[in-house]
């Protein structure tokens, strides 16, 4: 079940800081693939990863802020800072009914779905599929890359593009500097 922060704004104002005349077709392709999509949207999505990870139980998936999830993270991972994913299994009396509860920071998805080139769509459902294995019980920072290729699988089946563990393990190539771009210039 996908459940949207009441404090989230859903449809924030594109950037018009670098617009130039023309660009209306531009900010509006813009502005639409980093929309937040619909519940119904995700909740197809979230059923359709909960059977491919073969995770039986409810998962609740809350959309939220950097703030709220930077909050959560404190409390419970004792990290000060936002984050993308949080994922919570469930404990205790009920655990075979509920798979557990995922929190999903929707200003840092965006940012991640700019610096990726991809609409927020598409970055939420990524998100949610790596959530989706966390609750399942993989855990990418001590398997050996157990996680990453059950990841990598399923994002192939779900046709979603690289995942997170991916891009953690993916060197950034360094831009070059102006100096340095001048002087390859023949």
């Amino acid at each position: 079940m996908i459940l949207l922060d009441p404090d989230l704004d859903s449809h924030p104002a594109p950037s018009t800081t670098s617009a130039k005349s023309g660009s209306a077709p531009v900010l509006a392709t813009i502005s639409k693939n980093l929309r937040l999509p619909s519940t119904r949207t995700l909740n197809r999505f979230l059923a359709e990863a909960q059977a491919v990870v073969r995770l039986k139980g409810e998962v609740s998936v809350l959309l939220t802020t950097d703030a709220a999830i930077r909050k959560l993270n404190t409390q419970f991972r004792h990290k000060n800072k936002a984050t993308d994913v949080l994922s919570f299994p469930a404990e205790g009396i009920g655990a075979e009914e509920i798979a557990g509860d995922l929190a999903i920071s929707v200003p840092t998805a965006r940012r991640q779905a700019v610096e990726q080139g991809h609409p927020l769509s598409t970055e939420i459902k990524v998100l949610i599929l790596h959530g989706l294995l966390h609750l399942n019980g993989y855990d990418h920072e001590t398997d050996d890359g157990k996680m990453a290729r059950r990841e990598r699988l399923l994002r192939g089946k779900l046709g979603l593009p690289q995942g997170l563990i991916e891009r953690a393990e993916t060197p950034k190539k360094p831009r070059p500097s102006k100096a340095t771009a001048k002087a390859k210039r023949p």
